[in-house]
């Protein structure tokens, strides 16, 4: 669909960034919502600057003379005199130019070279160099390197995939749909990852397995076809150390592994979303941009046909200014789709991250699988929360209840032993001091310790469901109740001078008791606190309770993991669960654009819950939805003007 577009006049004193709570199914009257909303889109962009297309200095960075660090430099590579024989000889230039050093060789200084999603290179600089660097003809853009943060046996079936009928049966699981991972590494002797019954990767694809000292090319196979790592240590490898990657890769991808779940708990068949499509991993060890441009460059260099990027910036930033989405819209460009998580920052308004419009944006909500237990109060009432504790208890020995800040400075013997410990936690509260916070593993290795009787963890938050649930309460008597439970308890201990209650657990999964999806706590939301007319996120997906596949050593040496897989939650998990679908939607349509791809997602998204009532956001993403209404407005992207004279297509070669 083709738009004809009004010039607009540019407005000042205003800046870029989103999220939503967003649309209905396309009836007529949502369609007439949706044009409305995809004009919005061809709007946002006008009240962004008056000035140039992109500054050659990074806006939030503040160039310092010293010590050095790490700059990405944005280049037009058209720019390049013809006297170099190759883009790196004229970089190697313009380092050698603008940052002498007593060096015989200034192309080793080069950290990363962009070649296909964007051009231009990684170096060292100190900051006056990085200056003189941004004057040199044919710099679009100097961008001070920065850290980003990592933001299923049930998931496929929540959202309707069945092997008999839908969109498994029409597209044959994905096979041989590659999706690549920007992530934390992979652990290739999971389960999810053998390739049974999975054919060749295509002639076309150019990726590789590396092969570095604990990871051998030979783990690679029909189903693992590529594993990077963009590290700057002496032997960069993929290997998944931390879990996340391997976790994201398996739940859009991993193949059938049976009879699988935390000890008794969500067992059965796990799969990923498209379980036949194949797996590229590009490890990013700092998770900095430089790092990450890097990896979506080999990405689109090596023919994937799907980016999932379960990774976000804590600051919004204009879009132009921001490199990863200029890498991602050099990657829409060229036919790959790129999906990314929406942020963990909810349920505070106007958190949302990653929200470009070529960026398909995931939101994290429930699914109907509990694990259900209970606080039963000296008064009588019964409070229903969750548990992974393996021991059953029918709640008949009652302790004495004490809220603590759950600190490890506050968890001693004195305030706990042979109490129920009650943590109350804000679900934006990143707590007082991240290195005495009690929190996970520390917490439970810190309150065993002490002697406390149990755990009980209060989300604060009215928009809290009951999504407060950590694996590692399968060791310790530990229960997870939401904002209403949590009330209700606050509200006893209140009121009790001396108050009690008894654990119990039912050591039981419980599937369809309850409404589902909601948005889960800590989603990041809208509206987009820069523009807000451009809707985010776009779609939600499962994002609390995943399980999904995990590194056998991984975790605390202290307390064991559950063998190789395990639960988590967060923006994270959702957004792997869209690249699956969006697999499967390629496999179907090879020759949809990644716009079109995001506006079936869009469209086809369910809007209402189990219970039938309306779903905030989007909805819930329908791998079995048919396209209502496909768009393609890739091109209306590129007509509109960003400032006067300029275009999205700028943002990769100045003109």
């Amino acid at each position: 669909m083709n738009w004809a577009l009004p010039v607009y006049k540019p407005l000042t004193g205003h800046t870029f960034f989103h999220t939503t709570e967003l649309t209905h199914p396309p009836t007529m009257a949502s369609i007439n919502t949706r044009l409305l909303r995809h004009l919005a889109l061809f709007l946002f962009l006008a009240p962004l600057t008056d000035s140039s297309l992109a500054p050659k200095i990074n806006s939030q960075s503040t160039f310092k003379s010293q010590p050095s660090s790490i700059y990405i430099v944005h280049a037009n590579h058209l720019a390049k005199p013809s006297h170099f024989a190759t883009l790196g000889h004229w970089y190697t230039s313009i380092v050698a130019t603008q940052s002498p050093r007593p060096v015989a060789d200034h192309f080793t200084r080069i950290l990363y070279t962009y070649d296909t999603v964007m051009h231009g290179f990684a170096v060292q600089l100190t900051g006056d160099e990085a200056q003189r660097m941004s004057d040199a003809v044919g710099v679009l853009g100097v961008y001070e390197d920065k850290p980003l943060r990592l933001l299923t046996t049930r998931s496929p079936g929540f959202l309707g995939l069945d092997p008999q009928f839908g969109a498994w049966r029409d597209t044959d699981s994905g096979d041989g749909v590659i999706i690549g991972f920007v992530d934390s590494g992979i652990w290739p002797e999971s389960p999810s990852f053998n390739d049974s019954g999975l054919g060749p990767v295509r002639p076309s694809w150019r990726g590789k397995c590396v092969d570095a000292g604990n990871f051998n090319a030979s783990l690679c196979n029909n189903k693992l076809v590529g594993a990077k790592a963009f590290t700057a240590g002496p032997m960069p490898s993929p290997r998944d150390w931390y879990g996340h990657g391997t976790h994201v890769a398996s739940t859009a991808a991993g193949s059938e592994v049976r009879d699988i779940g935390i000890d008794m708990f969500a067992r059965g068949t796990a799969r990923g979303v498209a379980p036949k499509a194949k797996v590229a991993m590009y490890m990013v060890s700092s998770l900095s941009t430089s790092q990450i441009a890097a990896a979506i460059d080999a990405a689109v260099k090596d023919g994937v046909d799907i980016i999932s990027i379960s990774i976000a910036d804590d600051v919004p930033t204009p879009f132009y200014n921001d490199i990863v989405s200029i890498a991602v819209f050099g990657a829409e460009r060229a036919g790959v789709f790129v999906v990314l998580a929406g942020g963990n920052e909810g349920p505070k308004a106007s958190t949302v991250k990653n929200a470009a419009p070529w960026m398909t944006t995931v939101a994290a909500g429930t699914v109907d699988r509990l694990f259900p237990a209970s606080l039963n109060l000296g008064d009588g009432t019964v409070l229903i929360g969750q548990s992974l504790y393996t021991m059953k208890a029918n709640g008949t020995n009652m302790v004495p209840l004490v809220i603590n800040p759950c600190l490890k400075k506050t968890l001693t013997p004195d305030q706990i032993m042979g109490k129920i410990v009650v943590c109350i936690f804000s679900s934006e509260d990143k707590g007082e001091d991240d290195d005495d916070q009690g929190q996970g593993v520390d917490i439970v290795e810190t309150m065993q310790r002490a002697g406390a009787a149990g755990i009980v963890s209060v989300l604060t938050s009215s928009w809290s469901p009951d999504d407060a649930l950590a694996d590692d309460t399968a060791i310790f008597p530990c229960l997870g109740l939401g904002y209403a439970a949590g009330k209700k308890l606050r509200a006893y201990m209140a009121s009790e001078p001396y108050p009690v209650a008894s654990l119990s657990f039912a050591c039981e999964t419980v599937i369809g008791a309850n409404r589902a999806p909601m948005v889960a706590s800590f989603s990041s939301r809208g509206p987009n606190p820069v523009v807000s007319e451009l809707l985010k996120p776009d779609v939600i997906a499962p994002g609390v309770n995943i399980l999904a596949a995990s590194p056998g050593d991984a975790g605390s040496q202290d307390i064991p993991r559950n063998g190789t897989y395990q639960l988590d939650g967060g923006t994270s998990m959702a957004t792997p669960h869209v690249a699956g679908v969006a697999a499967l939607i390629k496999k179907k349509h090879s020759d949809w654009t990644p716009a079109m791809i995001r506006s079936a997602l869009i469209t086809t998204a369910a809007t209402l819950d189990n219970t039938g009532r309306e779903i905030l956001d989007n909805g819930l993403v329908d791998p079995n939805g048919n396209a209502k209404l496909i768009e393609d407005p890739a091109e209306d992207f590129d007509n509109y003007p960003l400032s006067p004279g300029s275009r999205p297509s700028h943002l990769l070669n100045g003109h």
